[in-house]
C-alpha cells in the first residue's frame, strides 16, 4: 500500500519525517518495503498483510499513525462526520434516474448506486500526482475519482455509462450458463453460474466485485454516469477472480473484506469530488439496496487482561489497553477479567 505523506497528513497531524513514521510503524507490525521522494513529498510503501484489509487506504494507515503516535485522527475530510451532508447527498431530487434490484442478496448484501451529469476530460493535476504517486494511471475524471476513493477511503467503486446500461436498470445477479462478457482490458470472458454479475435489463456489464466490462465503459462522449459503491461477500470474488485469472486492485480488496457499511459514505464521498474537481453533478438521490434484515453486524469479544500479558510477555497497563483500543475504534466495557470490546461500524448501517 503505497501513501503519500502529504495525503496521510490530511488525517493526522503527524509532523514527524517519512523516515520516522516507517520505523514507528515497522516495529507496530507494518514493514515499510521502501521509501521514495518525490521533490518535497515521499511515498511510503507498507506491506499491509492479508488479515488487515481495514489498512489498504489512506485513511485506514492513518488511523494505525494516529494511534502509534498518540495523534488525533481528523475526521473532516470523513463524510460520515457530517449527518446533513449525508442526508441531503440522500435524498436530492425526486428520481434517482436508475433502479437497483438485488437478486443474489447472499452473495451482495448492499449494493449503493448514484447516478451524475458529467463532462468526461482529465482529473485535477493535484488528484492525478496522487495516483501516480500511488502507483495509479489517471485516466479521466470520473474513472480517476472512483481510483482515488478506492485508495483513500478502501472502498472500491465503479463509473458505468448510463446511456449505456440497458432499462436503466441495475441487477446483481448470477451469471446465466453460458453467459460471457468482453471485460475492461479488452478479452472476451465465458462466465459460470455460480459467479456474480452487475447486469442491466439485457446482458452483464461488471463481473462483481473484479472488472466492469467494456460495453458501458466511461468514455471521451459520456454525459451521464451511474456511480456503483457494494459490498460483496469475499469468497465469491476470490472464486471468481481465480477461475477468470483476473486480479485487480478491487477483487484483491473484496476478496479480504470491505467494511459492509461503508458503501454510502464512499458515494458521498465520491460524490463530493466530482462537483469539487469541476466534473458534473448529482442527478437526484442515492439508491442504497441492502438485504433485509442485513445481518452484519459488529461482534462483542470478551478481552482478558491477563490473556494480553500473557501474549505479549509483559504488563501493559489498563490505560495503555484502553487508550489504543479505543483509537482503533472499539468500544469497551469494562468487566472483572478486562473488557467486553466491539469493533463499532462507524458509517452507519443501510437506509
Amino acid at each position: 500500500m503505497k501513501v503519500l505523506v502529504s495525503w496521510l497528513r490530511e488525517f493526522v497531524p503527524v509532523t514527524a519525517s517519512a523516515v520516522e513514521i516507517a520505523h514507528a510503524m515497522s516495529v507496530r507490525g507494518f514493514a515499510v518495503e521502501g521509501i521514495e521522494s518525490i521533490g518535497d513529498d515521499s511515498v511510503l510503501d507498507f506491506e499491509v498483510t492479508a488479515n488487515r484489509p481495514d489498512c489498504m487506504s489512506v485513511l485506514g494507515m492513518a488511523r494505525e499513525v494516529a494511534t502509534a503516535l498518540g495523534l488525533p485522527l481528523n475526521s473532516e475530510l470523513d463524510p460520515s462526520a457530517d449527518g446533513e451532508r449525508q442526508r441531503e447527498r440522500m435524498t436530492r431530487g425526486a428520481e434517482a434516474g436508475i433502479e437497483i434490484m438485488l437478486d443474489a442478496q447472499d452473495l451482495c448484501p448492499r449494493y449503493a448506486g448514484a447516478a451524475a451529469d458529467v463532462t468526461v476530460g482529465p482529473s485535477p493535476p493535484w488528484m492525478q500526482t496522487r495516483l501516480q504517486a500511488a502507483g495509479v494511471r489517471p485516466i479521466s475524471n470520473v474513472v480517476d475519482i472512483t481510483n482515488y476513493v478506492l485508495l483513500e477511503m478502501g472502498q472500491p467503486m465503479h463509473a458505468f455509462d448510463l446511456d449505456k446500461i440497458g432499462g436503466r436498470q441495475i441487477r446483481v445477479r448470477t451469471a446465466a450458463r453460458g453467459e460471457s462478457i468482453t471485460t475492461l482490458d479488452g478479452q472476451s470472458r465465458t462466465l459460470s453460474s455460480d459467479m456474480l454479475v452487475i447486469a442491466d435489463a439485457r446482458r452483464p456489464v461488471a463481473v462483481a466485485g473484479v472488472m466492469g466490462g467494456a460495453e458501458s465503459e466511461v468514455g471521451p462522449g459520456t454525459t451521464a454516469i451511474v456511480f456503483e459503491s457494494a459490498f460483496f461477500d469475499p469468497l465469491s470474488v476470490r472464486r471468481t477472480s481465480k477461475a477468470l485469472g483476473l486480479k485487480t486492485e478491487a477483487s484483491m480488496r473484496f476478496e479480504r473484506g470491505v467494511d459492509p457499511h461503508l458503501p454510502r459514505v464512499a458515494m458521498i464521498r465520491a460524490l463530493g469530488l466530482l462537483e469539487d474537481a469541476g466534473a458534473g453533478r448529482q442527478r437526484g438521490g442515492i439508491v442504497d439496496r441492502a438485504r433485509s434484515p442485513f445481518g452484519i453486524e459488529p461482534r462483542a469479544l470478551r478481552l482478558r487482561h491477563a490473556k494480553i500479558d500473557g501474549l505479549l510477555g509483559a504488563a501493559i497497563p489498563h490505560a495503555d489497553v484502553e487508550r489504543i483500543l479505543s483509537s482503533l475504534g472499539f468500544s469497551l466495557v469494562r468487566t472483572d477479567e478486562g473488557w467486553r470490546a466491539t469493533a463499532d461500524p462507524p458509517y452507519g448501517p443501510p437506509t
